[in-house]
């Protein structure tokens, strides 16, 4: 049949589901190009007669296209251009676009000439496992010579040096049934299931559900193959609970019935929705799966079969049925099955009878015969194609059933050597596929909890099998998730019958041409090379796999694994059950980074968070800065105040005289309830918290397991099983991980349930002499937070404000008396708004981090600097606090004699012996009388302020032996600014040592 499009010679003038009323423009190394909507780029090159496009990894040999589908190791090429230049695409899933630009790869300068394809010729010294056994010597010359000649020859493609422009999003979906497959059998599936109200997803990689029946001739219920399924399509977009995703790989299978999928939104489209993102990353929540991937075509193995014009027979069929293409004018077939006959017959559809066909097995169903014979095509049974010649393909070399060779010219040659269930996706959680030998295949063994395979994914071919497994199937997913129906009935089907096989591995091979027999096309891994492995004696599948990197390519050995393992069987002698297969990993197919990454890049990567009272402090004019992901109020400038230290000593003076209002939000809050609370709080704390009192709080030491401070903050008992954890802002997200790791495997039998609700609570410190003033005025009952119900770490749950619901604790940070308050989130504005309402009588001001770290510091709170991960307990002053009375996390290791030896550097306060000089953090402490050397250091400051209180800068330091020297002279010096100046030991706690305003 002659082609009638211009520019496309081997288009077929009809047919196909190809739109022929508009055509695509497009570009492949740098030439003009036109297609169809439903095209994909391969079958637009194909059917402009394009036959190369790309060159393998290691022997840079020339390759065109070998399947139709997502199993490609050959036609791998670059798309688009500058920032969304995207490598390894395969061409034959890239669906045709306006404006599409591609090239070919692994090639320089071009593909015909392509000056790394003088590496055939160093083949002999390239075979498997070279690089374990070349560039060792001589030993200097690797990395001046080997490894850059290595680095510019590796990898394929060349990714985009800008930053990649498009967006990408994350979704998560749940159901009861998913679908992954939308062939005959998944489409069954999604109808039985869906018909029953089930709430069903149903995803499939392909722009066009449907499978091998947009490829094939067969006819359900009088219709062809396409229409029917349209008609499916039809009825399952009507369902109210069903959702179709074309367009959407899934690639990986989690635990707990998680699914990961990628859905190409605006990715290949000429007219994507507005706003869309390029691709979305889908994490699937479903109580049943249905796995009906249908199978991949397997290949034979013989000298140049990696030739452009080579293909796969079911692929031949695709381009020509569903494309409209002829792959070649004059090809041969070669099967060894029954299914490669009905190449012969879509070939004969398309007026392009074979010049051949031939068949490995001996004994062929009369049928088949008869049909070559009425189409005129020569048969050659019992006979096989031995080599393959031209560096595009020109002729074959077949060996006939008599052993004497013969040569037929032709330009194409489509092998049908059977199928192999495509059941990668039942391995991701460890499970490992078993051989099954009346199909010559691998078939799942034990799958995923909740999934169920159907139709060809479980080695059942026909199209009788694929339908009726998926009607069964999905009515037994939705019964199982609580849904009753009836089975569909099943269309009443014309196709060709019988499926006869006997696979043909590989041709009779001389030790030359075994060196050209491909088994791994990408990776270019040959029969030879199998066989030297063997010899060398890697045999085991794994290192096999690794030694020559058979299945390594970015297929993940989707077309090469079987006959590799075939191989290696036939020379041990073992068979391919007893050989064994390798295991599959997610990603199933090759993933974008970007993808994963979702919309977390740049200032996205970690989203700034703002606490609910973020409005307000801005609107009072908060210099903020970032703590961790927060954006906090640093401090409150007024009119007049010259720098930022005039602004924090009036917020520290006017809330030690009066009141002070600060926010706390950040503060880590973690919920843990069960019945195992207490014991469990006890394990992961070095205090006793246990015998903590209903309605009290208390200061809680963590440490890591080496012995070291993790973490410090409070436990409030809420009730007898419910205690609330507060954490400190920087290690909020790194403690909630520690707590659920010592949850799932220290203690796995305990009742408990942690919960982090950082996010749910707005948190203000309310501190000075005048707070309980302002706090009685906001509560609905003032009595409740007298000194008398609300003593000093207490904790009570009130209402404030008409009815809000409040937890209030008296605790404090500033030394002051002091309560947090906590409401719930969308409060939280208003409740700043009216706690300082309330204040304004008394004169109540805001502070930011830095007041506040200023008064920590006048108390002697140790906080992230002193808690650097490098001290003790014992350094801190809080040695009493580990409890003799119990285990948890850290007692072995904290009670090492290096830990608790009082010769560490230990907490101690430092003031300048001239009121006058400035202090600075990270200056190291030296005796008065030594030069500034490493070897007379005694330890640094960790923390200064300028006091208010006291009119010159505090500290303070980690010091050896700093308890038993308070009131000696030492050195603070910083030698990067220079600076050398004397300083006093003193107590850490500067003001109130006794207590009384914390009391008050």
């Amino acid at each position: 049949m002659v082609s009638s499009n211009p520019g496309q010679p081997r288009r077929l003038a009809k047919g196909g589901l190809i739109d022929r009323s508009s055509t695509i423009d497009f570009r492949f190394d740098g030439r003009d190009y036109r297609g169809h909507p439903g095209d994909t780029l391969a079958s637009a090159l194909l059917a402009a007669g394009v036959r190369r496009f790309g060159r393998s990894f290691k022997y840079h040999r020339l390759r065109g296209v070998m399947t139709a589908g997502p199993e490609e190791p050959n036609a791998l090429v670059t798309l688009g251009e500058g920032a969304r230049r995207e490598p390894n695409s395969r061409a034959t899933t890239v669906a045709l676009h306006e404006g599409l630009v591609a090239e070919s790869q692994n090639r320089w300068p071009s593909l015909d000439i392509d000056l790394l394809s003088v590496n055939q010729l160093l083949a002999p010294f390239l075979s498997a496992g070279f690089y374990y056994k070349t560039f060792m010597w001589p030993r200097a010359f690797w990395e001046r010579v080997y490894e850059p000649l290595i680095r510019r020859a590796a990898g394929l493609g060349r990714a985009a040096r800008a930053p990649d422009p498009d967006h990408y999003e994350k979704a998560v979906a749940h159901c009861d049934l998913l679908v992954i497959g939308a062939g005959p059998a998944g489409l069954m599936a999604a109808l039985a299931a869906g018909r029953t109200g089930a709430r069903v997803i149903i995803v499939d990689e392909d722009e066009r559900f449907g499978g091998r029946l947009l490829s094939e001739h067969d006819r359900l219920d009088g219709l062809a193959g396409p229409d029917w399924v349209d008609g499916i399509v039809a009825e399952l977009a009507s369902l109210p609970e069903t959702r179709l995703m074309p367009r959407t790989t899934l690639f990986g299978i989690y635990d707990g019935g998680v699914h990961g999928a990628l859905e190409r939104v605006a990715d290949q489209r000429d007219a994507a929705p507005a706003h869309a993102p390029r691709q979305r990353m889908w994490r699937i929540h479903a109580r049943r799966t249905i796995l009906a991937t249908g199978a991949i075509e397997r290949p034979m193995v013989f000298s140049g079969n990696d030739r452009p014009g080579v293909m796969l027979a079911g692929a031949a069929r695709t381009y020509l049925t569903r494309y409209a293409v002829k792959p070649a004018e004059a090809p041969v077939i070669q099967t060894s099955s029954d299914d490669g006959w009905r190449t012969l017959n879509a070939l004969i559809a398309a007026q392009t009878p074979p010049v051949a066909i031939i068949d490995s097995r001996e004994t062929i169903d009369p049928a088949l015969v008869q049909a070559a014979k009425s189409a005129g095509v020569p048969l050659h049974a019992g006979a096989r194609i031995v080599a393959v010649r031209g560096r595009d393909l020109t002729r074959v070399t077949v060996r006939t059933a008599s052993g004497a060779e013969q040569k037929l010219a032709c330009d194409g040659l489509f092998v049908g050597n059977g199928w192999n269930p495509n059941l990668a996706l039942t391995s991701h959680l460890g499970d490992r596929p078993v051989y099954d030998e009346a199909i010559a295949a691998f078939v799942p063994g034990r799958t995923p909890p909740g999934m169920t395979v159907a139709g060809a994914a479980a080695g059942r071919f026909s199209l009788e099998q694929a339908l009726a497994d998926g009607a069964r199937l999905g009515i037994e997913a939705a019964s199982e998730c609580g849904f009753a129906g009836a089975r569909p009935t099943l269309p009443a089907i014309e196709a060709p019958g019988g499926g006869a096989h006997a696979p043909l591995w590989q041709a009779p091979l001389s030790g030359k041409a075994a060196k050209s027999a491909f088994v791994d096309q990408q990776n270019d891994v040959t029969a030879a090379d199998i066989a030297l492995a063997h010899r060398e004696g890697f045999r085991a599948v794994e290192h096999l796999k690794r030694y020559t990197t058979l299945g390594m390519a970015t297929d993940q050995g989707k077309t090469s694994n079987l006959p590799g393992l075939a191989i290696m069987a036939a020379l041990t002698g073992r068979g391919i059950a007893q050989t064994g297969t390798t295991m599959f990993r997610p990603p199933a197919t090759p993933v974008a980074i970007g993808a994963f990454a979702g919309p977390h890049r740049g200032r996205q990567f970690r989203p700034t968070r703002r606490t609910p009272a973020h409005d307000w402090a801005r609107e009072a004019g908060a210099i903020f800065v970032e703590s961790g992901p927060w954006l906090r109020a640093q401090y409150f400038p007024r009119a007049g105040e010259t720098d930022w230290r005039a602004s924090v000593d009036r917020e520290v003076t006017a809330t030690r005289s009066s009141v002070g209002l600060c926010d706390v939000t950040t503060l880590g809050k973690i919920d843990v309830q069960g019945r195992d609370a207490a014991a469990f709080l006890d394990f992961v704390y070095a205090n006793l918290i246990s015998s903590l009192p209903f309605g009290k709080a208390r200061y809680g030491l963590m440490l890591r397991e080496d012995g070291f401070v993790f973490d410090d903050g409070t436990v409030a008992r809420i009730g007898e099983k419910h205690f609330l954890v507060s954490t400190t802002t920087a290690n909020a997200a790194r403690v909630m991980q520690h707590m659920e790791l010592c949850a799932q495997w220290h203690r796995p039998d305990d009742d408990v349930r942690l919960t982090s609700v950082s996010e749910a609570f707005a948190q203000y410190a309310l501190a000075g002499p005048r707070a309980r003033d302002v706090l009685a005025a906001i509560v609905d009952d003032p009595d409740t937070v007298s000194a008398e119900n609300l003593p000093y770490l207490g904790v009570r749950d009130l209402t404030v404000g008409g009815g809000v619901p409040a937890r209030i604790f008296r605790l404090s940070f500033s030394g002051e008396l002091a309560y947090e308050i906590a409401v719930p989130a969308q409060y939280g504005d208003a409740a700043i708004r009216a706690i300082m309402a309330a204040g304004k009588p008394f004169g109540i001001t805001p502070y930011g981090i830095e007041a506040l770290g200023v008064m920590r510091i006048e108390k002697g709170h140790a906080s992230g600097p002193e808690l650097n991960g490098q001290t003790t307990a014992h350094d801190l002053g809080l040695g009493r606090m580990l409890s003799k009375k119990k285990d948890f996390i850290g007692k072995a290791m904290a009670l090492r004699p290096a830990l608790t030896d009082p010769g560490r550097a230990r907490l101690v306060g430092i003031t300048p012996c001239d009121p006058a000089r400035r202090l600075r953090a990270g200056a190291h402490i030296l005796p008065a009388d030594k030069p500034a050397i490493a070897a007379h250091d005694q330890g640094w400051v960790t923390s200064v302020a300028h006091s208010p209180d006291f009119g010159h800068w505090i500290g303070l330091a980690l010091v050896a032996h700093g308890p038993e020297r308070i009131g000696e002279t030492l050195r603070a010096v910083d030698l990067l600014r220079g600076e050398d100046i004397a300083v006093r030991l003193c107590d850490p706690v500067f003001i109130d040592k006794k207590g009384a305003r914390l009391h008050g």
